[in-house]
């Protein structure tokens, strides 16, 4: 998988640099098969499951800063993102570059009204969490969206101060619903694999999903 990541923005032409940030040697080794920098050791406070991704991406920047190169904007991609498009990641470049945003992200629909959202209590029964959208209809329901969880654009200083990404000064690339599968799970996996069957999506040299 993250092979494709790799690749997807290689053909977007839009990086000087493709950094792997990572504290592991086999995952190193892969990022440079597919022609990636691993120019330094992620920290190990910044490799556990709670390191967020600012701090991970100040890192890196700051890295940078410290090699004497000045980085003014800096993207994210995740590497569990097998249906990442560089077409995307143009388009948010050229949003975050036309406008004030400081960041530009992936973001798509929730498939269903989170305003009618309900949750199954300890006894068996159901709560809903709005419940005082109980009596409205789906489609009257103002539409919500999710991260997702593809690619992160930011401006130099956004990154450095931590800034966070879902607030005013930042806007979104919309993704439709069909091709967004974060990988988190073994059930993520299944449906990634579906999917990529369903609509053709191959790595040119990676492994298939």
């Amino acid at each position: 998988m993250i092979g494709y990541s790799i690749e997807c923005a290689s053909r977007s032409g839009l990086f000087d640099r493709i950094v792997v940030s990572t504290d592991d040697e086999e995952i190193s080794a892969v990022a440079r098969d597919f022609g990636a920098e691993v120019p330094f050791t992620r920290p190990a406070a910044l490799a556990d499951d709670h390191a967020g991704t600012t701090d991970v991406i100040a890192h890196a920047v700051q890295w940078f800063s410290g090699q004497g190169i000045s980085v003014s904007e800096a993207c994210c991609i995740y590497p569990t993102a097998p249906f990442l498009q560089s077409e995307d990641l143009k388009e948010g470049l050229r949003l975050m570059q036309a406008g004030r945003w400081r960041y530009v992200f992936a973001a798509t629909r929730f498939a269903a009204p989170v305003q009618r959202a309900f949750r199954q209590t300890a006894d068996g029964g159901l709560e809903m969490l709005f419940p005082e959208n109980f009596a409205i209809r789906s489609q009257d329901l103002p539409e919500v969206l999710h991260d997702a969880a593809q690619f992160y654009w930011g401006r130099r200083e956004a990154w450095l101060n931590r800034e966070k990404v879902f607030d005013r000064f930042s806007t979104v690339v919309r993704i439709p619903h069909w091709r967004v599968q974060d990988i988190d799970t073994e059930e993520d996996w299944r449906h990634a694999e579906a999917m990529a069957a369903h609509l053709g999506l191959r790595s040119s040299t990676a492994p298939t999903l």
